[in-house]
C-alpha cells in the first residue's frame, strides 16, 4: 500500500510536470521515474490486484510466531492461456489479445520473463491434532510446453521460487504439476536452496494410488467382471508412479500391457514383474493402439497434452487417470460404458479456503500439494520426495500420516 501511494504521488508529479512550461527533458525524466517505480513495485501491485496482499491493519502471521501453526509454500503454473487469464493481475491482457492488439506469442514471451510471485494462499487447514497449516501458492506463469522445450529456464524459476518461499517464512516448498520434474525432479533445486525442504510430492501421489486401486478393482469385480480374465493397460510405465501401479495390479489380472517411450527400459521393468507374477502375461510396447484390448487402463504420464483418445479405448473400459494435466481427452467420455476416474486428489482437514481455483474441485488439492502439507505438519522433513526414486517406507508413511491427520483421498 505504501508502494501504491508512492506511485500515486509520482503519477501526480508526472502530470504536473507535463502541464508546466518545462522542456521535454524534464517531462521525459518525470515519465521515466514513474515507469521505473512501477516496474520496481510491480509485485506489490500484483498482490493487491490478486487480493493476496494483507489489508491495512491485518495481522501477518509468520512461521514460528504461533506454536500451533506451520507454513508451507507450493509452486503452480497455468496449464493453458485460460488459466493465465484467471489471475486478476493478468486478466487485463485477455481483451487485448482477443482484439489482436497483443499476440499470444507476445503473452507467452512475457510469461517466460516473469520471476516467481505469490498468487494465492490456502487457509483454514487444520489437522485432527489441532495444528494449523498456512500454504502460500507461488507461480512463475510458464505454460506446459516451456518445461519440455526450455528445462534450464524452468529449473532456474523453480530455484527462484524456493528462495521466495524461504523469504515468506515457509518451512517446506512443494513442486506441483510440471515443476515436479524440473532440476532432476527437485534434486538440483534442493542443492541450490539447501535451507528449505523441497519435495516433488511423488511419495504421497503413489500412496493415494496405492490406497485407491483396491477400491477400483473391488468395484470392477462387483459388476460381475472377472479380474483374472481382464487385461490392464499401464500408460507411462517408464515412470515411477505408473510402474508402481503395474506392480500392484499385475498379480490380480490376466494380462498387463506396459506402454512407454523407452522399450528397453520397459523390458527391464517387465522382467521384474514376470518374476513376481508368473501367472500373468506381461507385454511391452510403445504403441497406444494396444490399449484397445484393455478392460482397465491406468495412466500416469508427464505429457502436457492428452495421450488417450477414443480410438485407443474400447466400450466399457475403466480408466484411472493420474496424469496432470489429464492424460485422457474429454472426447473419451462419449464412448459407451467408459468410466474415467481422476486420481491423486485429496481433501485436507478443516475448512480449506483459497482465493485461486486449483482445478481439483472445491476444498480439494493434488496429492503432491498434500505431501507438502503433511511434511510441514509432522516436521519429518527427511521424508521429502526428490529424484526419480520413491521409497516404499515413505509411501507408507504418507498414507498412514494422512489418515491420522485427517486428509482424505477423493475417489
Amino acid at each position: 500500500y505504501v508502494s501504491a501511494a508512492t506511485l500515486a504521488g509520482l503519477l501526480a508529479f508526472a502530470v504536473a510536470v507535463a502541464t508546466l512550461p518545462l522542456g521535454p527533458a524534464a517531462k521525459l525524466g518525470a515519465l521515466a521515474l514513474l515507469v521505473a517505480a512501477t516496474w520496481r513495485f510491480k509485485e506489490n501491485l500484483g498482490r493487491m490486484l490478486d487480493g493476496t496482499e494483507p489489508r491495512l491493519g491485518e495481522a501477518v502471521p509468520l512461521a514460528g510466531r504461533r506454536s500451533d501453526e506451520v507454513v508451507a509454500a507450493f509452486m503452480i503454473h497455468p496449464m493453458t492461456l485460460e488459466n493465465f487469464w484467471s489471475a486478476r493481475r493478468f486478466a487485463w491482457l485477455r481483451p487485448l489479445v482477443e482484439k489482436g492488439l497483443i499476440s499470444e506469442a507476445g503473452v507467452r514471451q512475457m510469461a517466460e520473463s516473469l520471476r516467481p510471485m505469490k498468487v494465492g494462499e490456502l487457509q483454514g487447514i487444520r489437522t485432527t491434532d489441532g495444528k494449523s497449516i498456512r500454504c502460500y501458492l507461488l507461480s512463475s506463469p510458464l505454460l506446459p510446453d516451456v518445461f519440455r522445450d526450455n528445462p534450464e529456464l524452468a529449473t532456474r524459476r523453480a530455484i527462484e521460487g524456493a528462495r521466495l518461499a524461504q523469504e515468506l517464512g515457509a518451512e517446506v516448498f512443494g513442486l506441483g504439476a510440471f515443476w515436479s520434474v524440473v532440476g532432476n525432479k527437485g534434486v538440483d533445486v534442493q542443492a541450490a536452496v539447501p535451507d528449505i525442504t523441497i519435495t516433488n510430492g511423488g511419495a504421497y501421489t503413489s500412496g493415494t494410488i496405492k490406497a485407491a486401486i483396491p477400491g477400483i478393482l473391488e468395484h470392477f469385480a462387483a459388476e460381475g467382471r472377472d479380474l483374472k480374465q481382464a487385461t490392464a493397460g499401464i500408460v507411462g510405465a517408464n515412470g515411477v508412479v505408473a510402474f508402481g501401479i503395474a506392480r500392484t495390479i499385475a498379480p490380480q489380472v490376466g494380462k498387463v500391457i506396459m506402454i512407454g517411450r523407452d522399450l528397453e527400459r520397459l523390458e527391464r521393468s517387465a522382467a521384474t514383474l514376470r518374476r513376481a507374477s508368473k501367472d500373468t502375461e506381461i507385454v511391452t510396447t510403445t504403441s497406444y493402439d494396444t490399449l484397445k484390448e484393455a478392460d482397465l487402463i491406468f495412466t500416469a504420464t508427464s505429457d502436457p497434452n492428452p495421450v488417450i483418445f477414443p480410438q485407443h479405448v474400447k466400450s466399457g473400459a475403466w480408466i484411472f487417470d493420474e496424469g496432470r494435466p489429464a492424460d485422457v481427452d474429454e472426447s473419451v467420455a462419449a464412448i459407451p460404458g467408459v468410466r474415467v476416474i481422476p486420481g491423486g486428489v485429496v481433501r485436507p482437514p478443516g475448512g480449506m479456503t483459497s482465493n485461486i481455483d486449483l482445478q481439483f474441485g472445491d476444498g480439494q488439492v493434488p496429492a503432491c500439494l498434500a505431501e507438502t502439507l503433511i511434511i510441514a505438519a509432522t516436521g519429518e522433513h527427511w521424508r521429502k520426495s526428490l529424484g526419480p526414486q520413491t521409497l516404499t517406507e515413505n509411501i507408507n508413511f504418507f498414507v498412514e500420516q494422512a489418515a491420522k491427520l485427517g486428509f482424505e483421498v477423493v475417489d
